[in-house]
Order: C-alpha cells, then structure tokens, then sequence
C-alpha cells in the first residue's frame, strides 16, 4: 500500500501505478457531477458542443454539496460523497468521452466502469461516507458553478482542494476491484460458516 499525494490534470501514465488500497491526497481541480450532469454532459458530447470545463485529467466526484452563498462567491459547507452506484448507468462513456482520471465516491460501481476503467486508464477513489465536512474542509475554493439550472446538488461545481482524501484507491486500472474481491472473501467465509452448521 503506497500513499500518494498528487495535482490535477493527471496523465494515464501516472494512473496506472495506482494499486488497490493505495491511498491518495488530491490537489487541484476537481469537479462534482451526479446522475443529471452526467447525462447533460454525455447530450453535450453526443451534440458536438463542448463542455464548460475540460475534464481530461481531472477527478469527477460523485456529490451533491451544500453551498452557501458569500459575498461574490461560494463556499462549500458540506460535501458527502454519493453512493455511486446510481452513475452507474453512465460512468463507462463519461471516462471514455472525457479523460477523467480518478472517480470519487462511495460504494464502488459495476463491470462496465471497472472495464472503461481498465481500458482508457483510470481508478476509483473510495471516500468515507459520513465525511462530508472533512471534505469540505479540504475544498479550498469554489472556482465555479455550471449548469445551475438542475439544481444546487445536481449542478456540476468547480473546486480548488488541497489534500482532499484519505481516498481509498478500490478500483485500479488494472481491473483489481476490492469491493468485489470483499464480496468473494464473504461469500465463501458464509458458505463455511453454513457447512460447519450442517454438521451440528
């Protein structure tokens, strides 16, 4: 397990030396997107018409913050990741269209992500759910906010962090999954436990 403490945009190159259960520390740009500006940002990309942000590099985080509005800006109170599962649906194309290097969320995603994880270079940053003023704490600056039409959780904001984690890497780009790994250990630890009770 090896910590990792990096800055946005990221290279594939250096993605790919993500293991499972590192762990990593984000400076930079991030970005918040759910279930609605996935699906816009996906029309805009199957329209031809650019997104308001580059996203090649970047990290997308799977959370609907609560902001407050100050003086002329934002600033983000708290900001709990999302179960991820519900970008499921959209998460293989938005890798693929737009280059995001590290999803963050929490509960990790299917075959489909783990698979365009794999093939265009990217991982799955796990971040504690419940943590939500850590986050926030760690986002230094609210660079903007686009698409505020769907609504403050579901806009797509702009973030400046400085070591936002700890993210659990649980997805690498290798197609390891520790979620699933978790799962098969559980199952066959229950099927034990279902044979010695058999017995008695």
């Amino acid at each position: 397990m090896t910590v990792h403490r990096i800055r946005t945009p990221l290279s594939e190159e250096v993605i790919r030396k993500f293991r499972v259960k590192d762990t990593v520390y984000l400076t930079g740009t991030i970005v918040t997107a759910r279930d609605a500006a996935h699906i816009r940002a996906l029309e805009y990309h199957n329209e031809g018409k650019p997104l308001p942000i580059t996203l090649d590099g970047l990290a997308v985080f799977h959370c609907g913050p609560i902001v407050k509005k100050e003086d002329d800006g934002w600033r983000v109170v708290a900001a709990g990741p999302t179960t991820s599962a519900r970008m499921e649906p959209f998460e293989d194309e938005f890798i693929k269209n737009f280059k995001v290097r590290i999803v963050v969320g929490k509960g990790g995603m299917g075959k489909s992500t783990v698979d365009a994880m794999k093939q265009y270079g990217a991982v799955y940053g796990a971040f504690t759910g419940g943590a939500a003023v850590l986050a926030a704490k760690a986002i230094k600056k609210v660079e903007g906010v686009e698409w505020s039409d769907l609504g403050m959780p579901e806009a797509m904001w702009i973030l400046q962090v400085e070591d936002f984690g700890p993210l659990t890497i649980a997805i690498d780009a290798h197609g390891n999954n520790l979620y699933e790994t978790i799962q098969t250990k559980a199952d066959s630890l229950k099927q034990e436990i279902f044979r010695k009770l058999d017995k008695q």
